[in-house]
């Protein structure tokens, strides 16, 4: 080993110290933790396939890294976020305040309303059912239908939780700017509207005809 590897190394040291990963009693075992997580957020997912010489985005491939990432660390801090309200914790929130906005959802609509597969959809309703949470009712114009309320202790619920939420929405968005924060939600939206297309006309499409709603 030379001289440039020891110096390299305390610098990356130095790094670490300056992290919010480093705390007062770090380890070598944290260190080394940083450093993956450093290594692997500096490689871009299309390095693998440039490799393998397949043709790749880098930008494209890149999005689909951060969101899948996101979408990991939303949940795990969801679910921290809303310890205290464990009828609530497995995406059962997102449908209780589906229904305190929009009142008297079929169950149809309310799945598809938050992007969910029917079988998904109907477990979270069927919990949130046995909590006491909805209630459902028959749909006067289709028998076959269900239609969903928030019974008082959801109502109860939900004001108890709102606080908490409030709470985790600000973790998840960082610390962004105002500015980089409302820029942020215009994009996430149009992409939403996007993907809510899809989910609506042809979640039943294969992967080959949905790509060329891209071209």
């Amino acid at each position: 080993m030379n001289t440039d590897f020891f110096i390299d190394l305390l610098l990356q040291v130095k790094d670490f110290e300056n992290s919010e990963a480093c705390k007062p009693n770090s380890k070598v075992d944290d260190f080394r933790r940083w450093m993956n997580d450093k290594k692997y957020r500096e490689e871009s997912p299309t390095k693998l396939l440039k490799n393998e010489k397949h043709q790749v985005s880098f930008t494209e491939n890149e999005i689909c890294k951060q969101v899948l990432l996101l979408s990991r660390y939303s949940k795990q801090l969801i679910r921290k976020g809303l310890g205290d309200f464990p009828e609530l914790a497995n995406e059962e929130f997102t449908y209780l305040y589906r229904l305190k906005d929009e009142r008297d959802l079929t169950k149809i609509q309310l799945i598809e309303r938050n992007g969910h597969e029917k079988q998904t959809g109907t477990q979270i309703i069927k919990r949130l059912l046995e909590y006491g949470l909805v209630e459902e009712k028959n749909d006067l114009e289709d028998k076959r239908s269900k239609r969903l309320n928030i019974t008082p202790k959801g109502e109860e619920i939900f004001h108890q939780s709102v606080e908490k939420v409030n709470i985790t929405s600000k973790i998840l968005s960082g610390k962004l700017e105002e500015e980089e924060k409302n820029e942020l939600l215009q994009i996430l939206k149009k992409l939403n509207e996007f993907h809510a297309h899809l989910y609506q006309e042809h979640k039943n499409s294969d992967i080959d005809k949905i790509i060329q709603f891209v071209k």
